[in-house]
């Protein structure tokens, strides 16, 4: 487990665990309850739901879901309150173990053979990109994770404040917050790293679960987009695969609740990725957490919200944080002497990011 429960004891009072997570980027300190070795927590407001922290990256699956159960049970008297406890099983899923009420998550899985397999399916336009970055001088390795990756690491972070149509959480952090972000799970890990001669420009931290490897992180520099190292990246990874003898390469989930449209789908489906279902469980622990999940608004938003109106919001959102964006930019050329503010108005060569610091 990355971070270490602390024991804070009161007078009295049974000894409350916390752990330090990170949110948006963010790391602060929640409640947590210590059961066979994993942290359960709790998010949400109107339904609180328990889950193990860090689920998709452990290694094995929940053996018997009774301990976890009884646990928050008997700690609710206590201040650590959910209305739900949730689990899923780890690919390949196969039939679900436990007669609980279940949905079908969608992962966005690769199922690993061969190299020549896998390069074989995909369409010729991702063929062309995997070869077109190596033309252009895109070098893949796999590095150590030591001070130098993370000097890389930080540089790709700060290529742009916008990700995703949206503000990124990492950039402008410090070199020691990156490397506080990235040191999970090292003993069990690799960094794919797509250099342009010396310059990190993208790369892609897997963790390996037994058979199954998951993309944690793949971020490359949107300035050298033109080059294609996204998709020289994933072919690395499967390479790594095949070489290990991973059975699957899972990147996330492919659909998000009824969220069905965006480029980093688009992304996954034409880099190979297929989905695959794994049943998520939900063990209700109160009277409103079973009328939540009878009412499905344990879902949240995403999975209740008809898709047409979840892509009106995600427009929307995208317009705001452009706005907000480009107003920062005018702000910050307006403080500049105006000699400066004329050479930063100057037109970026195509495909760039610039942005006045």
């Amino acid at each position: 487990m990355p971070a270490t429960l602390r024991a804070e004891n009161e007078i009295g009072v049974v000894a409350e665990n916390k752990i330090e997570i990170s949110v948006r980027g963010k790391w602060i300190i929640v409640p947590a309850l210590e059961v066979e070795g994993r942290a359960i927590i709790v998010r949400g407001k109107s339904v609180k739901i328990a889950a193990i922290h860090e689920e998709k990256w452990l290694e094995t699956d929940v053996e018997d879901p009774h301990p976890y159960v009884k646990a928050l049970r008997d700690h609710r008297s206590h201040g650590f309150r959910a209305d739900i406890f949730t689990f899923s099983q780890k690919p390949p899923a196969g039939l679900p173990k436990f007669n609980y009420p279940i949905e079908w998550e969608s992962l966005a899985a690769i199922r690993v053979t061969t190299f020549n397999d896998w390069w074989e399916k995909l369409p010729q336009e991702t063929r062309k990109n995997v070869r077109r970055s190596k033309k252009r001088g895109i070098t893949v390795t796999v590095d150590r994770f030591d001070d130098h990756l993370v000097a890389g690491i930080a540089g790709v972070n700060n290529d742009s404040p916008l990700r995703q149509q949206r503000s990124f959480d990492h950039y402008g952090k410090s070199f020691d917050q990156v490397k506080k972000d990235q040191s999970s799970f090292l003993d069990r890990s690799d960094f794919v790293c797509a250099y342009l001669g010396e310059e990190l420009i993208g790369f892609v931290k897997l963790v390996y679960r037994g058979n199954v490897a998951s993309i944690l992180q793949l971020l490359t520099k949107a300035s050298h987009s033109d080059k294609r190292p996204a998709n020289a990246l994933i072919a690395k990874a499967i390479e790594l695969c095949e070489a290990k003898r991973i059975s699957y390469l899972i990147y996330g989930q492919l659909n998000y609740g009824n969220k069905r449209i965006s480029a980093l789908r688009e992304f996954k489906l034409r880099n190979g990725f297929e989905e695959v279902l794994i049943p998520r469980f939900y063990i209700p622990l109160t009277r409103w957490g079973s009328l939540c999940i009878k009412t499905r608004l344990h879902r949240g938003l995403i999975g209740m919200l008809p898709q047409s109106l979840i892509t009106s919001g995600i427009r929307v959102r995208a317009i705001c944080y452009s706005v907000i964006h480009f107003l920062s930019r005018c702000s910050s050329m307006g403080e500049q002497p105006n000699r400066t503010r004329q050479t930063g108005c100057s037109n970026p060569p195509a495909g760039s990011n610039f942005a006045p610091q």
